[in-house]
């Protein structure tokens, strides 16, 4: 027997999580979505005033949370235990994640309505698809991060810290810190700077003294 063949064989889980092609219809992942699926759809039928239960749910599903975190229903995984979010998260609703690999989100983090990360993709060829060969490759986002309504996040993509997604922006490389992207494929459109400190929207100017005056 040769050396190659006396490793010990990889399970398809163990292949998911470490970046390489495998068949995602195993006992064991099925069995691991299909409790996924469970909390969800418990965490999707809370009612709006059931905010301490929401919040139980989403810890026991979710791999790493801080104590100030909100996600409102309905929200969709495929593991769940692949996903860390940091303080003061926020995701509005119809939030997917599709946490074949690693999901880290830093601290003040804003997502937009129907914004979907995700992991996972299949092969171009129809033969490798055919045969139920998929892969995931991790994503990371950093801290003071907006994503606007629904943004899409590709298999892969690091975003730096204090990045604005535009809506209905498509995600494919890497984002530098303290940009704006947008389009499809998303592209850097801003640099952000302390003059845009001034700025609540567009050329409309926040008036912090006044504000303080009337305190």
């Amino acid at each position: 027997m040769s050396r190659q063949q006396q490793q010990r064989v990889l399970s398809e889980k163990e292949k998911m999580l470490s970046g390489m092609g495998y068949i995602a219809t195993g006992p064991e992942l099925v069995g691991e979505r299909a409790a996924a699926k469970e909390l969800t759809f418990e965490f999707n039928q809370t009612r709006p005033s059931e905010l301490d239960k929401r919040k139980e749910i989403l810890k026991k599903l979710l791999g790493s949370t801080q104590e100030n975190f909100y996600i409102e229903p309905p929200f969709q995984c495929d593991y769940g235990y692949n996903i860390e979010v940091g303080d003061c998260f926020y995701a509005n609703h119809n939030l997917i994640i599709l946490d074949c690999a690693k999901v880290t989100i830093g601290k003040r983090c804003y997502v937009g309505p129907n914004v979907s990360i995700y992991t996972a993709g299949h092969p171009i060829h129809y033969e490798l698809r055919n045969k139920d060969v998929e892969y995931a490759q991790s994503i990371t986002i950093g801290d003071n991060v907006w994503l606007g309504g629904s943004c899409v996040i590709n298999p892969g993509v690091k975003i730096g810290d204090n990045v604005v997604v535009g809506s209905g922006s498509v995600v494919t490389k890497d984002v530098p810190p303290n940009s704006v992207v947008a389009g499809n494929p998303a592209k850097v459109i801003k640099q952000i700077t302390d003059e845009d400190k001034q700025y609540y929207y567009r050329n409309r100017i926040y008036e912090v003294d006044v504000l303080k005056k009337q305190e």
